[in-house]
């Protein structure tokens, strides 16, 4: 019995320590691996690139002052439709001191040499009953009074310029803005009673209003550098507004900046394309949106997953199943690229079954669009 027990601690030990290697043996073996497939698709290859900016009047003109004073009167607010020649405000003028004394000072000295005038041709008239003088000069007595007269009135019509802005019984187009050109008010950045400064060749004057055809919008965005190669006058676009997420609308690219700016560290190029309207709906100036520029298309042809193209002496090949588990390289030769999908030229058909690498699993369905970095804008943005 002594004997037996030893045996059994010995037994215990022995099969304990096999069954902790068979366990660990177990562990450390790798579940065969299942090679996944898929098969070639009929799809639409879109190679685009994509532009941020917003929507802009064609045309925004600003009405400014002709005379500098205070906003007397706003006739119309910002969606108001306008005509050439409406009334948009009235402004009353405050005269500069200076201005107003050498306007007055004008007055002055053309009224003493009319008065002075005046009174030489009446003594002139005298001389003229009596024979003394000639009848040429006491015309010419006639003519300088006609001379001051008028002196005395072009210095009258500035005074009241200086000081109400317009002539009395003349057109009061200096203190009336008015409309220059038809369409809607887009903006109003001044209020009744604020001062404004008249434009003229060393001031740009106080913006009073903004008048944009808003019937003719167009798409203004920046491009980056690395992008602007690719494209050109009259490629379309599609154009996504941010406040109009249901509304993609047709564009044409019209410009292209022929000088890039730096923005952020990085060249960017503005373009400006043209924006077909759509009934019923109303674009406002200022929207925020994003332009796809298509490079190029083609529809309806057979397209694999660039993932599951790989690369060896500078060719392409895929891997196809010819028997269960099987699997056979063949060269396949790839068209239009839009960075998912790549367009079947030759090599597989839509019956092939084609064997997903390691690195080309569902999750590499879930990318950015072409051009962009996983989880981050596209470029060009």
């Amino acid at each position: 019995m002594k004997r037996i027990i030893p045996a059994l601690i010995v037994l215990a030990i022995v099969g304990l320590g096999a069954g902790t290697m068979w366990w660990l043996w177990k562990k450390s073996q790798k579940p065969p691996v299942v090679a996944k497939t898929e098969a070639a698709e009929v799809k639409d290859i879109v190679k685009k690139t994509v532009a941020t900016g917003a929507i802009v009047p064609r045309e925004e003109v600003e009405l400014k002052p002709r005379v500098s004073g205070v906003i007397e009167e706003l006739y119309l607010q910002a969606g108001a439709m306008v005509k050439t020649g409406d009334k948009v405000a009235k402004i009353r003028v405050v005269p500069d001191a200076a201005a107003l004394q050498r306007a007055e000072s004008g007055v002055q000295a053309a009224k003493i040499a009319f008065d002075n005038a005046k009174r030489e041709l009446t003594r002139a008239q005298q001389l003229y009953a009596q024979g003394v003088i000639a009848e040429a000069e006491l015309q010419r007595y006639k003519t300088d009074l006609a001379l001051r007269q008028q002196e005395l009135g072009s210095a009258g019509s500035g005074l009241t310029i200086v000081k109400e802005g317009a002539t009395r019984g003349g057109p009061a187009s200096n203190v009336v803005v008015t409309a220059t050109v038809d369409g809607m008010v887009i903006d109003v950045p001044v209020k009744k009673g604020q001062s404004v400064i008249e434009s003229n060749n060393f001031n740009p004057g106080t913006t009073i209003a903004t008048v944009a055809n808003m019937g003719d919008m167009i798409f203004q965005g920046q491009v980056d550098e690395s992008e602007v190669g690719k494209i050109k006058e009259g490629l379309p676009l599609a154009i996504k507004i941010g406040a109009l997420e249901k509304e993609t609308f047709e564009g044409t690219l019209e410009y292209i900046a022929p000088k890039g700016k730096a923005i952020d560290g990085a060249i960017q190029f503005e373009i400006k394309a043209s924006i077909k309207p759509k009934a019923g709906v109303f674009i406002r100036a200022g929207y925020s949106a994003n332009a796809d520029v298509v490079l190029a298309k083609r529809e309806k042809v057979l397209a694999i997953r660039e993932a599951l193209v790989q690369q060896k002496d500078g060719q392409s090949f895929v891997e196809v199943e010819t028997a269960p588990k099987q699997f056979a390289r063949r060269e396949v030769k790839l068209g239009l690229s839009d960075g998912i999908w790549a367009e079947v030229v030759s090599g597989v058909t839509d019956k092939d079954k084609i064997k997903q690498p390691a690195n080309a699993g569902p999750a590499a369905m879930k990318g950015g669009p072409p051009g962009g970095r996983p989880g981050g804008p596209p470029r060009g943005r």
